[in-house]
């Protein structure tokens, strides 16, 4: 009775091993096929792509100037944050008390000031690309009728 038991043990193992065998191989052969097949630089790069960008809606108004820039633009892109409010002292746009002791001093010095900083001002204003004569411009345009 022990050798029939054995036998039919036997026997039924067998199939079992070749198709977990079978199984094995199909699936170690379908994903060398899936791998080699998505190995392309192409098929690489779309799949690290990255999933989403950024758009600037207001883009255009960010470009580079072809040239200089009138005290207006220059005051509208970096002064008007700190004059525009008075924050951090900065005297406001065209106010005549606050700018009087600064323009006893001259235009020169004050655009001295504006490029060195002073106080709390930063260099430039936070222009870090404006010219000498765009911040003079600047300045001529905050304090134009005072």
């Amino acid at each position: 009775m022990n050798t029939v038991f054995v036998r039919a043990k036997s026997i039924c193992a067998k199939p079992r091993q070749v198709a977990l065998t079978l199984l094995t191989s199909l699936l170690l052969g379908v994903s060398c096929w899936v791998a080699a097949a998505d190995m392309s630089d192409d098929a690489i790069s779309e799949r690290i792509k990255p999933v989403g960008g950024v758009y600037l809606a207001d883009a255009a108004a960010t470009a580079k100037p072809s040239g200089p820039r009138t005290g207006e633009q220059v005051y509208n892109g970096a002064c008007i944050a700190c004059h525009g409010s008075g924050a951090l002292g900065a005297p406001k746009f065209r106010d005549a008390a606050q700018w009087a002791p600064r323009l006893k001093q001259g235009i020169d010095t004050l655009q001295k000031h504006a490029i060195a900083g002073l106080n709390q001002m930063p260099a430039r204003g936070t222009c870090t690309d404006c010219s000498d004569d765009e911040i003079k411009a600047a300045i001529e345009y905050m304090t134009s009728g005072l």
